[in-house]
């Protein structure tokens, strides 16, 4: 793999603002983010860059985002690439859902401070095989 690949994220989210930030704030430490505007472009990226971590949004308007996990989860291609999930839905019957039965790497509640989604990254990215 060669150097960008190993530090690519895709984001997929609907408020291009949020996808500067986030992009604002791991850039810093050397990920380069790429912004999805919604759940089927982000699927498409995501298969066509092939990113060592994908962001997740909930609530879009065009694709819900545990519809857009389920169907990174089912191809083979995508499957492996670990997800952390971003979102203003901070109810905590959310966060069970999907870190202990949809089994996402992590779940970060906005707002979030930006050190907290830096750890989250490198503990994701530092534990996938």
């Amino acid at each position: 793999m060669d150097d960008e690949s190993i530090r690519s994220i895709v984001y997929i989210e609907d408020d291009p603002e949020m996808i500067d930030l986030v992009s604002l704030i791991v850039s810093k430490r050397g990920f380069q983010v790429k912004g999805a505007h919604g759940g089927r472009y982000g699927l498409n990226l995501v298969k066509k860059e092939k990113p060592t971590l994908i962001l997740l949004d909930l609530m879009m308007p065009d694709m819900d985002g545990w519809d857009v996990y389920q169907q990174l989860k089912s191809e083979e291609e995508t499957k492996d690439i670990p997800v952390i999930i971003i979102t203003a839905r901070a109810q905590s019957i959310d966060r069970v859902l999907g870190l202990h039965i949809a089994r996402v790497d992590d779940y970060i509640s906005k707002p979030f401070r930006p050190q907290e989604l830096i750890d989250s990254i490198e503990r994701v990215v530092e534990s996938t095989p």
